[in-house]
């Protein structure tokens, strides 16, 4: 049965509601992860997306509860509304750990590109105002320096088509807040990392946001945070996440990157 978009009931005010999908694979372990995932679409996809994505089947295919937040039409994909949407059912969903695993499940957060920038910055927000509620953070290259001058932005963007998108995305998102610069909103510019949850982070060889995703993986590791990183070698299709593609049209990763996630979960849990 595929998964339905739905006002999730957690017990505890969101306003405005923040709706959600469940997402369950076959396997379901007896104290499960819950997975709170926000998908990518660089800002600009505003609207509710009816297709299910690959990356949250897989993660719940593990044995985890995966939890998909439509953050985007909510909030207009602005900063900070967006990443309040995602906090906010972050903190519900942490209260509530029994409604759709265990009390002891692990709560992570997860995300890919943008969703992976709102994941970043929701895992700052944690730190600094539910400190040690959230286990760990999954960040699937995730689009978190405005300024775009990293090398491989430069050598790759425009052979995959998305250096104007995620330029135009950037301006969105940002819009005229008064601090493009605030951590939250591009976690890569944030000088203080320690004590944010344990990352998996996860890009490829020919990503355009490689350099960007590696450096941050470099400093939370430099400021004594757990981190597991996966770079896929090029050509396994990883750049399909940025079209919402993972199994279909060559995504040779998928498979490779849930035992990454079992292995991260497993470290967790020691």
């Amino acid at each position: 049965m595929s998964a339905q978009w739905e006002n999730v009931e957690f017990g505890c005010s969101t306003k405005p509601p923040l709706p959600m999908r469940v997402y369950e694979g076959t396997k379901r372990c007896k104290v499960p992860a819950l997975v709170l995932y926000l998908r990518g679409g660089a800002f600009l996809d505003e609207q509710r997306l009816s297709g299910e994505r690959s990356v949250a089947k897989a993660l719940a295919d593990t044995g985890a509860v995966v939890l998909e937040a439509d953050y985007s039409s909510v909030s207009a994909n602005v900063f900070p509304k967006a990443m309040e949407c995602a906090f906010q059912a972050l903190d519900c969903l942490s209260s509530r750990r029994k409604q759709f695993g265990s009390a002891k499940s692990l709560l992570i957060i997860a995300g890919d590109e943008a969703g992976g920038n709102v994941a970043a910055g929701v895992a700052l927000k944690a730190r600094d105002r539910m400190p040690g509620e959230l286990d760990g953070q999954v960040l699937l290259s995730p689009m978190i320096d405005p300024e775009m001058t990293s090398e491989s932005i430069r050598r790759k963007a425009d052979d995959i088509g998305m250096r104007q998108r995620w330029s135009d995305g950037w301006s969105h998102y940002l819009g005229s807040f008064f601090d493009s610069r605030h951590p939250y909103a591009a976690p890569c510019l944030c000088s203080r990392l320690s004590g944010v949850a344990p990352a998996l982070v996860v890009t490829s060889d020919d990503d355009p946001l490689r350099d960007e995703v590696v450096d941050y993986a470099g400093r939370m590791s430099g400021a004594g945070v757990h981190v597991r990183q996966k770079i896929f070698p090029s050509g396994q299709g990883w750049t399909g996440i940025y079209r919402g593609k993972g199994d279909q049209d060559g995504g040779l990763w998928l498979p490779e990157f849930c035992n990454e996630f079992s292995e991260f979960v497993r470290e967790l849990s020691v």
